[in-house]
């Protein structure tokens, strides 16, 4: 017996991801980790414990899973079919799974990014201070078929508790704001570009996604003398064919091409998690607003755990419902309890 996961079967796009690694810019590595990172502070939550622990990051579809012991999990992110030795898994919600059982997560429903949490985290070793694997930097690999990760000492014991998560699976109305190039772009291709109902193309990885539209070109004046200077996660890029380019966790440290604006923080999941295909629009807002948007988006994810609330369960659903003791307290009229 020991504290672990198995994979039997994997995705294209399984990895291990937390809340990645700032501070390294000037070196040239992004901060990386959980495309939604939203979904990590809802798994947190719903097992009661640190959301900087390390979880399965699954894009677009799960895999087979066993566990070496009975461990607690939590599904979050893009809803994906859930079982456990063939009875049905809720989805946004804390589970028990017992040892050798075959936990299968199937493809995502919507969305991208759905997440396989672990009671006390994934715990392989940490490089430069996280476990987050990051592929452009070297840092870790896409998990595979036979791989076997560690599972940290679990000081939780509760399940059986769910939340409703916040929408953003489907596309809409990304914030933005003004970067430092924003002005490069002359005020009329500004109200293009927030007048635009954008699709979120097919083309997309945790670098960047690609934004399709109709109409005229994106461009900024001069487009082809700016020199490359750092960009960020969330900033816009415009390529040379004017197809607006958002990064990602994973994104390059610098970059040449104008960038028309820069998604706030509390945004990025609703980006992360916009399928192919997904109607997209921006929306400038200025700094001040931006950053009480972001205060507001930090309590919330520190008061997730005063929304959670028990699991309903169907009992038409559950395979071993004589398993359980359905009434208790009751006592028979005749009988004499002093005999």
């Amino acid at each position: 017996m020991s504290r672990t996961v198995t994979l039997a079967s994997a995705g294209p796009a399984l990895s291990v991801q937390d809340m990645g690694r700032p501070g390294f810019l000037a070196q040239g590595l992004t901060r990386g980790g959980a495309m939604d990172t939203l979904a990590l502070a809802e798994g947190a939550a719903l097992l009661g414990q640190d959301p900087g622990l390390a979880a399965i990051e699954l894009g677009g579809m799960g895999g087979t899973f066993t566990f070496g012991e009975d461990t607690r999990i939590a599904l979050t992110g893009a809803p994906m079919p859930a079982s456990c030795d063939g009875e049905t898994l809720a989805w946004y919600a804390s589970h028990l799974i017992p040892a050798g059982a075959k936990l299968v997560i199937g493809v995502a429903q919507t969305g991208n990014y759905g997440y396989l949490h672990v009671g006390g985290g994934i715990d392989v070793a940490e490089r430069m201070g996280a476990r987050a694997t990051h592929l452009s930097a070297g840092l870790g690999a896409l998990l595979a078929a036979g791989d076997e990760l560690p599972v940290g000492p679990d000081k939780g014991t509760s399940t059986g508790m769910t939340l409703t998560p916040e929408a953003r699976f489907d596309g809409g109305t990304v914030r933005i704001v003004a970067s430092m190039q924003t002005d490069l772009f002359d005020a009329q291709t500004q109200d293009q570009f927030t007048a635009t109902a954008f699709k979120r193309d097919a083309r997309a990885n945790r670098m960047g996604v690609r934004l399709d539209h109709d109409g005229p070109a994106i461009a900024a004046a001069g487009q082809l003398n700016i020199l490359s200077d750092v960009i960020v996660q969330g900033d816009i890029q415009v390529t040379g064919d004017g197809a607006p380019f958002v990064l990602m966790a994973d994104c390059q440290t610098t970059g040449g091409y104008p960038r028309i604006a820069t998604v706030i923080p509390a945004d990025l999941p609703r980006m992360a998690q916009a399928p192919a295909g997904a109607t997209l629009r921006f929306s400038f807002v200025d700094m001040s607003e931006a950053r009480a948007i972001q205060e507001r988006d930090t309590a919330a994810r520190a008061k997730l755990k005063s929304t959670l609330r028990p699991l309903l369960r169907d009992p038409s659903t559950i395979r071993d419902l004589l398993s359980y003791t359905l009434i208790s307290g009751v006592v028979s009229a005749t009988h004499d309890p002093y005999q």
